[in-house]
């Protein structure tokens, strides 16, 4: 957005266990969305507030999303608070089907969301309920060792179109304030940078888990965090639905709610979790061009 912006911009705001996003409906992808003004949407105290921005854009009007255009009418745009583009978002994208069915483009059922980490299978249940299709993990043998104020524990790197660093640890205080990212060794395994999560066992397949996110500092949720958490878990446990032909379900508590997580025998992981749309407004020509208050 330039300050050329002469009328308000349309904008919603939605949430999933808590991790919250600004929704930009954008279906010809006509809006200019340079990073700082995904800051300002972001900033909780000058801005909207929220965890990213979920710019909805039609497949066939963004270069990065054409190719998928076939399978899935709309993609997902998603931005980190900081401005910067990111793969996935779990929890933005379960929001991003439920504005979707908002909007009336789709009703209660199956719907294909176009990502940057490909096309991803929605089901919106009528119970409120949205259940996706996260796809595969790919877990790497590559040593992660991750530090909190003094203690260190090993993670597990697991990829889940976006990359992950998995730590275990007996108390999620000692993930600390979690303000900054949270040092690790290599750093030449992430290169991009990573999410780190911090998993304490909380009962038979179910666990609970903090995150910082790259691009956005603590959040209260993160799905593909979940995914990840759950595989990291369940190879831990012993349990590879690969290897015994069974699904393997586990509960993840993140400190907005609860998602339920499933990896099949063929890899493929199922997240099930809330998405709700809270507001919805326009936002001024005068502070979009950096002259409001």
């Amino acid at each position: 957005m330039t300050s050329t912006q002469t009328t308000p911009l349309r904008y919603l705001k939605g949430h999933g266990t808590e991790n919250d996003f600004v929704i930009l409906p954008d279906a010809e992808n006509e809006t200019d969305l340079p990073a700082a003004l995904v800051a300002r949407l972001c900033d909780r105290r000058a801005g909207l507030g929220g965890d990213g921005v979920l710019h909805v854009v039609r497949s066939a009007a963004h270069p990065d999303a054409r190719a998928m255009a076939d399978e899935a009418e709309w993609f997902m745009d998603y931005r980190n608070a900081d401005g910067s583009t990111a793969e996935m978002c779990g929890n933005g994208v379960r929001v991003f089907a439920r504005y979707l069915e908002h909007a009336g483009h789709v009703t209660a059922g199956e719907v294909a969301v176009a990502t940057r980490g490909g096309v991803k299978r929605v089901h919106l249940d009528k119970d409120g309920s949205v259940t996706v299709s996260m796809g595969r993990a790919v877990l790497s043998e590559d040593g992660v060792t991750v530090a909190v104020d003094g203690r260190s524990w090993p993670a597990r790197n697991v990829n889940m179109g976006n990359p992950h660093a998995v730590a275990f640890v007996e108390d999620l205080a000692h993930a600390g304030t979690l303000h900054d990212e949270p040092p690790y060794e290599p750093a030449s395994v992430y290169p991009d940078g990573v999410n780190i999560e911090f998993v304490a066992d909380r009962g038979p397949r179910h666990v609970a888990m903090r995150v910082h996110e790259r691009g956005a500092a603590e959040t209260r949720s993160c799905g593909t965090g979940a995914c990840a958490v759950a595989v990291a878990t369940a190879r831990r446990d012993g349990a590879d639905p690969a290897a015994t032909g069974t699904p393997v379900t586990y509960t993840v508590d993140v400190l907005g709610g609860t998602l339920v997580i499933t990896e099949h025998p063929d890899g493929e992981i199922e997240m099930t979790g809330p998405a709700v749309i809270v507001a919805e407004g326009t936002l001024d020509p005068a502070w979009l061009a950096g002259t409001g208050a």
